[in-house]
C-alpha cells in the first residue's frame, strides 16, 4: 500500500472517530433528532442538486431513508445523548457482525466457523458493557443495538438495490430522511428554533463536520481507496474507529473509564475483528505484497 493512501485511511477514521465527539458537543446546544436533521439538510443541500436518481432506484432509497437514515443516524444521535462518545461508537460497530448474520440468514451466505465464533465474542461484549455505569438504563443499550441493527439492514438493502453511486444515494437519502426525522423531532422535541437561533459554535460546528466532515468528505475517500484494494484489506482499518473514539472520548471530553467499558469494548472489537478480517487473504495480499517489492529491488 502506497504511504499516502495508509495515511488517507488514517485520516477517514479519524474523521469517523472525531464525529462522535462533535455529535456530543453539538448536544450540549441542539436536541438529538433535530441535529440530525439538521445535518441531512446540508448533506442533501450539497449533493441532491449535482446529481440524479431514477423511480426505480427512489424506491429503495425511501426504504434506506427509513433504515439508515432514521433508524441508524437518528437513535445513534439520541443514544450519544444518553451516553459516552467511546461506548456508542463500540456498540454501534456491532453492525458489522450483525450485517453477517443478516446476510446469512437472508442471502444464504455461509459463515466460517471462526467467523462465528467472533460474532459471538462481539455480542459478549455488549453483555460485559451493559454493566458500564456509562449505559445509565437499558433502553440506551436497546437504542445502540437498534442503530447497529439499521446499519447491518441497510447493508442489505443497498446488496439487492440497483446500482447507485454512493454520493447519489447520500444526498438522496438524506433529502428522503428530512420529513421523516423532521416530524419525529417535531412530535417530540420543543423549541427547536430558539435553541437553533442561541446555538454556539458548538452546536453549527456539529451540524457542518456530521455532514460535510463525515458524510461527504470522509466517504468519498472512502470508496476512492476501495477502488485500489481489495476489500479484505480496507475494511479492517474501520475497526480503528471505535477505538480512536473511546481514546478521544477521554482525551477531548474527560469520559470515565472502568473494567466493564475496558473490557466490552476489547471482545466487541477483537470479535468483529476475528468475523471480518480474512486472514488467508491477507497473507495472500503480504506475500504479493512482498513478491512485488522483491521484484523491484533485483529490477535496480
Amino acid at each position: 500500500m502506497a504511504l499516502r493512501h495508509f495515511f488517507l485511511i488514517l485520516l477517514v477514521v479519524s474523521i469517523w472517530a472525531f464525529n462522535n465527539i462533535a455529535i456530543k458537543w453539538g448536544l450540549l446546544d441542539l436536541p438529538p433528532l433535530m441535529l440530525t436533521t439538521l445535518r441531512f439538510v446540508v448533506v442533501a443541500l450539497i449533493l441532491v442538486p449535482f446529481t440524479r436518481v431514477n423511480l426505480h432506484q427512489l424506491r429503495y432509497l425511501a426504504v434506506l431513508a427509513f433504515t439508515f437514515g432514521f433508524m441508524h443516524f437518528s437513535l445513534m444521535f439520541i443514544s450519544l445523548n444518553n451516553t459516552d462518545a467511546g461506548t456508542a461508537a463500540v456498540i454501534v460497530q456491532l453492525g458489522t457482525p450483525i450485517a453477517m448474520l443478516l446476510a446469512m440468514v437472508i442471502l444464504k451466505e455461509k459463515l466460517r466457523l471462526v467467523q462465528l465464533l467472533g460474532i459471538a465474542i462481539s455480542l459478549s461484549g455488549v453483555v460485559v458493557l451493559s454493566g458500564s455505569p456509562t449505559i445509565p438504563n437499558w433502553w440506551v443499550l436497546v437504542l445502540m443495538l437498534l442503530s447497529a441493527f439499521g446499519w447491518a439492514i441497510s447493508n442489505m438493502i443497498v446488496k439487492k438495490s440497483p446500482p447507485i453511486s454512493p454520493l447519489t444515494m447520500t444526498g438522496w437519502l438524506s433529502f428522503l430522511a428530512i420529513p421523516i426525522v423532521g416530524c419525529a423531532s417535531w412530535l417530540t422535541e420543543s423549541d427547536q428554533i430558539t435553541l437553533l437561533v442561541n446555538a454556539s459554535w458548538r452546536g453549527w460546528f456539529a451540524i457542518l463536520f456530521s455532514a460535510i466532515g463525515s458524510s461527504i468528505v470522509a466517504y468519498s475517500l472512502w470508496y476512492s481507496l476501495l477502488k485500489h484494494y481489495n476489500v479484505n484489506l480496507i475494511m479492517p482499518y474501520s475497526l480503528l474507529t471505535p477505538v480512536l473514539a473511546v481514546i478521544m472520548g477521554v482525551l477531548v471530553l474527560g469520559d470515565s473509564m472502568n473494567g466493564f467499558k475496558v473490557t466490552g469494548s476489547l471482545l466487541v472489537i477483537l470479535g468483529t475483528a476475528i468475523a471480518v478480517i480474512n486472514l488467508r487473504n491477507l497473507r495472500m495480499h503480504a506475500k504479493l505484497a512482498r513478491f512485488r517489492y522483491a521484484g523491484r529491488s533485483k529490477g535496480h
